[in-house]
């Protein structure tokens, strides 16, 4: 399974368009990082081979692909994904029960699933737009999704650091959370619409974090990393 303990993780994206990128990056912050979260870009252009070479080099790997269709084959999605020594994966929690049931036990014991609830790019209006709703409460939408993954036997779920907290408070410790969007204090948002700054992740105990633009855009990347984990510390 993945890490259990209930000290805050960081987790780095390798966000970029090449092996060579991401790899320069891994190289540069060195023993600072050991978790690296590998997405959609960076799997279609690298391949599983990025998966492999991160995991030649000592690092966990958070393989960031979002499944999300009919239970079998998300099953076999997951099931390469842990073949492939992925620690962490997600998958859409609105894809519902049976797919996440599915996902959990192609899983194995070595990698957690952790289900998308509501992405942090969307607002309450813009959720409410794309699924039809007059209006949405964000954090009760997290929850209902949190209760799914829970009955499902996932390891965690992914939301805001807005809405950790309820689910700490819901969930305690059977559910690890992971905090998307964390953004230095005074930090600029981009494309996220609800973010929160690391030690505030911390405190509504988010069990891991995505540390994005705070480490890869800064002028001194190992020195971010480590202040970051100083601050987490």
């Amino acid at each position: 399974m993945a890490d259990l303990t209930t000290k805050t993780t960081p987790i780095v994206p390798l966000d970029v368009p090449t092996a060579t990128d991401a790899l320069e990056l891994v190289e540069y912050l060195s023993d600072t990082c050991r978790f690296y979260k590998v997405g959609n870009e960076l799997f279609t252009r690298a391949g599983p081979g990025m998966v492999d070479e991160l995991r030649t080099r000592g690092k966990d790997v958070f393989l960031d692909l979002k499944f999300h269709d009919i239970p079998n084959t998300v099953a076999g999605g997951v099931r390469n994904a842990a073949a492939l020594g992925a620690r962490l994966v997600t998958v859409h929690a609105t894809g519902g029960a049976a797919m996440l049931r599915a996902a959990v036990d192609a899983a194995g014991p070595k990698c957690g699933v952790l289900a998308v609830t509501v992405l942090t790019s969307l607002s309450a209006d813009e959720l409410a737009a794309a699924w039809g709703r007059e209006s949405v409460n964000v954090a009760d939408e997290v929850l209902r999704l949190a209760d799914l993954a829970a009955e499902s036997g996932a390891h965690g779920i992914v939301c805001s650091g807005r809405e950790a907290g309820l689910v700490r408070e819901r969930f305690g410790d059977r559910l690890a959370v992971l905090v998307p969007g964390v953004r230095a204090a005074g930090g600029a948002t981009q494309d996220q619409a609800r973010v929160v700054t690391p030690q505030q992740a911390v405190e509504s105990g988010a069990r891991y974090i995505i540390a994005g633009r705070m480490i890869t855009a800064a002028s001194d990347r190992r020195a971010a990393m480590q202040r970051l984990l100083a601050e987490l510390e």
